[in-house]
């Protein structure tokens, strides 16, 4: 890219999007685009993957395809785009083929810079004729990982890209990206979208602005522990992850009916408003379509859902991610857990987890349907992989290392993760601040490992704790297990800490777990370590030490560790900033409802905390604001200079 065209896509950052320079990885896979080069970018979310083609959608002749995966996330996409003076549209089956028309008929016509559609779309013979004409300079393929078998998220509609790519008179600049993919999950990406001789940039995977906790609950707890955060943090929006469509729908009940409670009895007032709304794959589309717009537009604060909610959504102001159950692997966790702040404020994340939850995993991934692309050999490889990457997540939960750390080595940068001055992750995790303790499960693991020895790696879990343990059961004493060296070997262990043990040796690659309706345990490749005399083997012990809520930083909102210095990002630093914040915030609000559009669409919270802390007075200062560009300027600078100015009025 010339010198000329660089300083022109700094003036386009810095005219539509209000950013002074580009994060690390945008310029290089712009300056390859607008040279005619296709590209994949790895980049985590919020790091502004979108940034890598609507700049050049701009500079460049024609229009800009934009690959999305979800139809209700298009409306959001399209309005930001707008919003910064951007022209985008969609096409997707809630359009009559009147509105279709009409889209098309601006495309054609230069009206549209972006186009977004979902991969289905392509197969349609409207848009290949479309297509067939249309002058399309750049073609982008939004969470790419999609088209990889190899990812948690495969889609079969995502395969036939490369091939309408392929199809097309004059093949356009391809741009792939993607926020979750491994070395093979790249290999897949390039060869299926077919990307000639790409740029590949991975600006890395660690999120310096998240805070990442783990508590080990039962179910039971889960449903209180998360109603009460909830409650204290109810001017913040979350996401909270269930396993099933079930679990979603009751614990959105629960909070709709604890919460307020909660909060009554705290002294506060509350308007009857749901405090939660449930959404699922099994829902009617409109219902789904309802609960994401409510959560979307703060109209409702949380969001309770399967992993069917959530890839590509754009709401950045998610202070607040919840698991309530384990999920499958740590892409899945990745992927849910990063779209809490996206907007670069300090955000939390939390894993709650328990031993049924590795049980439903397995069973969940037995039961899994069949792919009929792949031969019987295939999926079997395929299972085989989806176990390992459940032993990495279980792994995840029971580590005593730092967990951003974990993650990022995971995904291959074994510096990955970035250290504050006191040489913890400099995001922060349960780990670093060392709120648990290990404890030595040496003897009770070289126990396990023989006694599964001693039943030849033919029962599962079950039986082998039941043998260590001594179990008098029928069943267990008709098959002559009791006669076993190790039987009652640990009769004075109880049955949840053997499991403990036995689930991080299958983490850890001590123990196998097999496959179908009931699974043997079986030796891993580390297994011959715990026969040897020097064998030491310590996990983390399982209950958290208990601590005053005022003491207990894990327990922090995003806010009030940004206010205690113990995150990233642009937290407001004073009583009187955070006051004017909430002013800004709710003229956000105000001004979201009267243009029907969410309120992180008008500014971001980010932004806000930015204008809190500098307090500008002029167009040029507004400007000067984090993510102020000309087309917002215009749009909303006079209203919120007017609030700023009756504030620094009132304080003086």
């Amino acid at each position: 890219m010339t010198e000329h065209a660089e300083r022109s896509a700094t003036q386009t950052l810095r005219q539509y999007f209000g950013y002074e320079s580009f994060r690390p990885g945008q310029q290089e896979l712009i300056e390859a685009i607008l040279n005619g080069r296709d590209v994949l970018g790895v980049m985590p979310t919020g790091s502004g993957k979108s940034i890598c083609y609507q700049i050049p959608a701009v500079m460049l002749h024609g229009i800009t395809i934009v690959i999305s995966p979800l139809i209700s996330l298009m409306r959001d996409q399209v309005d930001g785009a707008n919003e910064i003076g951007i022209p985008a549209a969609f096409i997707n089956t809630t359009q009559s083929p009147e509105e279709q028309q009409q889209v098309f008929a601006q495309a054609d016509a230069g009206e549209i810079k972006l186009l977004y559609v979902a991969p289905e779309r392509l197969q349609t013979q409207r848009f290949m004729n479309f297509a067939a004409h249309a002058d399309i300079a750049l073609f982008a393929v939004d969470e790419a990982h999609c088209v990889s078998q190899w990812g948690q998220d495969f889609r079969s509609s995502y395969l036939g890209i490369g091939e309408f790519i392929d199809a097309l008179p004059d093949r356009p600049t391809v741009a792939a990206f993607t926020a979750t993919a491994t070395e093979r999950v790249r290999r897949d990406i390039v060869k299926l979208l077919g990307l000639r001789d790409p740029k590949i940039v991975v600006t890395g995977f660690d999120r310096d602005n998240l805070y990442f906790d783990m508590l080990k609950l039962t179910t039971r707890e889960k449903a209180n522990w998360i109603a009460r955060y909830v409650a204290e943090h109810a001017d913040e929006s979350g996401i909270v992850y269930c396993a099933t469509r079930k679990e979603t729908e009751s614990l959105a009940q629960t909070l709709n009916i604890l919460v307020p409670q909660l909060r009554k009895a705290n002294g506060e007032q509350t308007d009857g408003t749901p405090v939660a709304v449930a959404y699922h794959g099994g829902m009617p589309a409109d219902v789904r379509e309802h609960a994401q717009r409510d959560f979307v537009t703060d109209v409702t604060p949380v969001v309770v859902a399967t992993n069917a909610f959530g890839m590509g959504i754009d709401k950045s102001n998610v202070r607040y991610v919840i698991h309530h159950n384990m999920p499958e692997s740590i892409e899945a966790y990745y992927q849910e857990a990063g779209r809490a702040g996206r907007d670069g404020e300090p955000s939390r994340c939390t894993l709650l987890w328990n031993e049924s939850d590795i049980v439903t995993r397995r069973r969940l991934l037995d039961m899994g349907g069949q792919n009929e692309r792949l031969s019987a050999d295939e999926q079997e490889i395929v299972r085989q992989s989806k176990r390992r990457l459940l032993d990495g997540m279980i792994g995840y939960c029971r580590t005593t290392e730092c967990l951003h750390k974990y993650m990022t080595r995971y995904f291959g940068e074994d510096d990955g993760a970035r250290t504050s001055e006191n040489g913890h992750c400099a995001g922060g995790c349960v780990n670093c601040e060392s709120t648990f303790e290990t404890v030595d499960v040496s003897g009770i693991a070289r126990s396990i490992s023989m006694c599964v020895h001693d039943l030849g790696q033919h029962y599962g879990m079950g039986k082998v704790v039941a043998v260590l343990r001594g179990s008098k059961a029928k069943d267990l004493l008709d098959r002559g297990l009791n006669l076993v060296p190790t039987y009652g070997k640990l009769h004075d262990v109880n049955e949840a800490k053997i499991r403990d043990v036995l689930n991080q040796m299958v983490a850890d690659g001590f123990l196998f777990i097999g496959e179908g309706r009931l699974p043997l345990l079986q030796f891993g490749p580390r297994a011959g370590e715990t026969v040897s005399p020097a064998f030491h083997y310590e996990i983390k012990k399982s209950e958290r030490k208990s601590k005053s809520r005022g003491t207990q930083s894990s327990g922090l909102t995003a806010g009030e560790r940004a206010l205690a210095g113990l995150g990233t990002g642009t937290g407001a630093s004073n009583s009187a900033d955070e006051e004017l914040f909430e002013h800004l915030r709710a003229l956000r609000l105000q001004i979201a409802r009267e243009i029907s559009k969410p309120p992180y669409i008008v500014f971001s919270d980010r932004a806000l905390r930015d204008m809190a802390h500098n307090h500008p007075h002029t167009d040029a200062e507004f400007l000067a604001v984090n993510g102020v560009g000309t087309s917002k300027l215009e749009r909303y600078g006079k209203r919120f200079l007017e609030v700023i100015r009756i504030f620094d009025n009132a304080s003086a």
